[in-house]
């Protein structure tokens, strides 16, 4: 769940996830392929669209947390077929495996019912918080087209826009004031070197 809250991955970007898509040493993960689960069977099919093609940069808590799991895996010999999320037998789980799971820890926690996909808008709305660029989210995420993330997160960008107006606003006042500081006392050191000159 972390990486769908962090990063924005689709449960069936999750589901079929390798180890081979992610570089531990980069501190990338790439979306390759996804699991879907049809009449009865796990089928590895592309992701979404051309645009869910893509690799997301990790940070290094990320990175701590998926050492810690392989190394789990490892020494529970689960690991041989490289699967990142796998079944007590090292098989791939099913997505909807994962909307269980997350359902029984929302449930446990008490707190208001929250859709494992809304982690995925979640994190879309910490990243714009976060001032990160729109286009990037639109990567992160994997959209086609940027009007997609535009349209789906409206309600958080004019929040952020007050914020950006706010943060410049500072900006400017900060360097009017240090620049009209710098003039006065200019001023001042020049009226200070006249009265000290002597007259002609």
């Amino acid at each position: 769940m972390w990486l769908d809250a962090l990063r924005g991955l689709r449960r069936g970007e999750l589901a079929g996830l390798r180890w081979v898509d992610i570089s531990l040493e980069t501190r990338e993960l790439t979306v390759v392929q996804q699991l879907i689960h049809v009449t009865g069977q796990l089928r590895v099919v592309l992701p979404k669209s051309a645009a869910s093609q893509r690799t997301i940069a990790l940070d290094t808590e990320t990175i701590r947390l998926r050492r810690r799991h392989q190394q789990r895996q490892h020494l529970s010999g689960l690991d041989s077929a490289g699967w990142v999320f796998t079944r007590a037998d090292g098989q791939p789980i099913r997505p909807d495996y994962l909307t269980y799971r997350f359902r029984r820890s929302v449930a446990a926690s008490g707190l208001p019912p929250v859709r494992l996909h809304d982690l995925r808008h979640g994190a879309a709305s910490t990243a714009l918080a976060a001032h990160v660029d729109l286009r990037m989210v639109q990567g992160e995420l994997g959209h086609a087209s940027i009007v997609l993330t535009s349209d789906t997160y409206t309600s958080v960008l004019p929040e952020l826009h007050h914020e950006a107006a706010k943060a410049t606003a500072r900006l400017v006042l900060a360097t009017a004031r240090r620049t009209g500081h710098r003039l006065r006392k200019r001023t001042i050191q020049l009226r200070r070197r006249l009265a000290n000159r002597p007259p002609r």
